[in-house]
């Protein structure tokens, strides 16, 4: 499953990179995954500096791939008021 979830995020990412770009060399990894009966969650991230990761699901009733694409705009660190 894993394997097929990579080569989802790497087809999406090539067929959506710059087409004026030279092509670019680039490595998908999972950063999360959990499986729920039939069904699969990965949260997939590559290493390429675009702030882009990709949520992939798999319906395991309908065989079905769903691809949610994110784009990270920001990370903050928000301190809690209780110490």
């Amino acid at each position: 499953m894993e394997y097929k979830a990579h080569e989802i995020v790497i087809e999406y990412i090539r067929e959506h990179l710059d087409k004026s770009d030279e092509p670019a060399e680039f490595k998908v990894y999972t950063v999360w995954k959990c499986k729920a009966l039939q069904n699969w969650k990965f949260l997939i991230s590559s290493d390429l500096y675009d702030g882009m990761y990709y949520e992939l699901t798999y319906n395991g009733d309908k065989h079905e791939w769903y691809l949610d694409a994110y784009k990270k705009f920001e990370n903050r660190c928000i301190p809690s008021a209780e110490r």
